[in-house]
C-alpha cells in the first residue's frame, strides 16, 4: 500500500477554509464541514466506549459503526455521493434488537451515570444526536443523505441501549429520574 498522506501539516486551512475530496474549498464553519466534524467526534466517542470495556455484540456493533462513520465522513466529502445505504440501517436495527433481548422493560427515564462506562455511552449518544441534527439540516439540501440521517437516528438508539447493556454487565443499577426530589 502506498502512502496515502505524505504531509500532515499543509497550512491549507490557515485562512479558515478546507478542501473536500473533489477539491472544492469550503469555509470551516460550512454546514457540511461541521457535520463531518460531528461525525468524526462521534467516532472518537465510540472508540472511548470500546476502550472502556464494551464486550461481545456491543463491541462488534460499535467497531462496525466506527467503520461506517468513517465511510460516512468520506461520503460527505464528495458532494452528491450516496451517504450510506439501507443495509447500514438494517444492521443497526438488527444489533439494537439483539442487544435489547435480555434487558428488562424500561419503566422510567434513565439519567447518565452509575459508572464511567455507562456515562461514556450516554456522552456518545448525545454527540450522536448532535450529529443527527446536523445531518437533518444537511439532508434538506442533499437528499442523498437520507440513509445517513436514518443511520444516525438508529445509532443513537443503539448507544442508549449500550448504556443499559453496560449497566447490566457491570452489575450497576441504572440511575432513574425521580419526578419528586
Amino acid at each position: 500500500m502506498s502512502n496515502r498522506l505524505t504531509k500532515i501539516v499543509t497550512r491549507g486551512g490557515d485562512k479558515g477554509e478546507t478542501s473536500l475530496a473533489d477539491g472544492t474549498r469550503l469555509h470551516k464553519d460550512d454546514a457540511r464541514i461541521a457535520l463531518i466534524g460531528d461525525v468524526d467526534e462521534l467516532n472518537s466517542w465510540l472508540g472511548v466506549v470500546i476502550a472502556h470495556g464494551a464486550e461481545g455484540v456491543l463491541k462488534e456493533t460499535l467497531a462496525r459503526a466506527q467503520h461506517d462513520l468513517f465511510d460516512l465522513g468520506g461520503a460527505l466529502s464528495f458532494p452528491g455521493a450516496p451517504v450510506l445505504s439501507e443495509d447500514h440501517v438494517a444492521r443497526l436495527d438488527e444489533a439494537a434488537a439483539k442487544l435489547n433481548e435480555d434487558l428488562p422493560p424500561l419503566k422510567e427515564f434513565i439519567l447518565p451515570g452509575g459508572a464511567k462506562e455507562i456515562s461514556f455511552c450516554h456522552v456518545a449518544r448525545t454527540v450522536c444526536r448532535r450529529a443527527e441534527r446536523s445531518m437533518a439540516a444537511f439532508h434538506r439540501l442533499a437528499p442523498e443523505a437520507a440513509h445517513g440521517l436514518q443511520y444516525l437516528n438508529r445509532l443513537s438508539d443503539v448507544l442508549f441501549i449500550a448504556a443499559r447493556v453496560e449497566a447490566r454487565r457491570l452489575g450497576v443499577n441504572e440511575v432513574y429520574w425521580r419526578k419528586e426530589r
